[in-house]
């Protein structure tokens, strides 16, 4: 029997989706375990073992001094090489909400030209200056390097964070646009860009920027939560969109995957299949 794929998510200090992004892990076919980063820190568990790692979502040390800020601070002093040794090695990073912010500000991401230690994208304030808890509708690059999001083209997922907002200089984004870095974007219902417009665009991001790859599409950050529509019925449109296909003849959703976990899925069988 082939070894399953293991996946590492990240727990502690604030932390709150990890339980909900190893179940959503191990719907994709992964093996994953929860391990707290001082865990990690003391060698306790070996980054090393691991095919995919993951920096949920949550508030990592309250978001003092900025969201994701003192995580990627300990990471980077603590766990700097080995990050990087994972990267070299094909390893696959996916950052969600909080762990979006965290990859930005240890410059895993955008990663131009192999350079993963150089931070030069921000994800601040929301626009509105409040916290935004809701669904969004996403239009996905089908051009883009992503691993994770392999043949899909929109997605609809859940937001919640006060700092969302995806801000570069023009000169970043536009770098990003080129290399096909640029994942998600904020969409309406037919997925075409948001262009700003609230509560589309729920953060005021630049380009409707939702989620961006490094160059070889393995690292992976994006505000919205996949692991958070992890059965059917989390869609707040499920009764719906259930009726719909009863109408149309079409089966129940009860035996396919939603597209936040496919998302998980292809990053599994992307190491499954390597």
């Amino acid at each position: 029997m082939t070894a399953k794929v293991r996946a590492l998510v990240l727990t502690g200090f604030g932390l709150n989706c990890d339980l909900e992004t190893a179940y959503a892990l191990e719907l994709a076919g992964a093996a994953a375990d929860r391990v707290h980063i001082n865990t990690l820190i003391d060698g306790g568990v070996r980054l090393e073992d691991y095919q995919i790692m993951a920096f949920g979502g949550g508030f990592s040390w309250g978001d003092d001094h900025g969201a994701g800020v003192l995580q990627a601070v300990r990471m980077r002093t603590n766990l700097g090489a080995s990050l990087l040794s994972f990267v070299a090695n094909q390893g696959l990073i996916i950052g969600i909400c909080n762990g979006f912010q965290t990859l930005v500000n240890l410059g895993l991401l955008p990663g131009f030209d192999g350079d993963y230690q150089t931070r030069s994208i921000a994800l601040t304030y929301n626009d509105c200056g409040n916290f935004r808890d809701d669904w969004v509708h996403l239009s996905i690059d089908p051009d883009s390097p992503c691993v994770f999001t392999r043949g899909m083209e929109t997605i609809d997922l859940p937001i919640r964070h006060g700092e969302g907002k995806f801000y570069a200089e023009a000169a970043i984004i536009e770098s990003l646009m080129q290399n096909r870095q640029v994942v998600l974007r904020y969409a309406d219902a037919a997925g075409k860009p948001a262009e700003g417009r609230f509560p589309l665009n729920p953060n005021g991001s630049l380009g409707d920027i939702a989620g961006v790859c490094d160059p070889t599409g393995r690292i992976f950050g994006l505000m919205p939560h996949p692991e958070a529509f992890n059965h059917w019925t989390n869609h707040p449109d499920w009764t719906r969109k259930a009726e719909t296909r009863r109408r149309e003849g079409r089966p129940p959703f009860a035996d396919t995957l939603t597209p936040g976990i496919r998302l998980f899925e292809n990053a599994v069988r992307h190491i499954a299949d390597r």
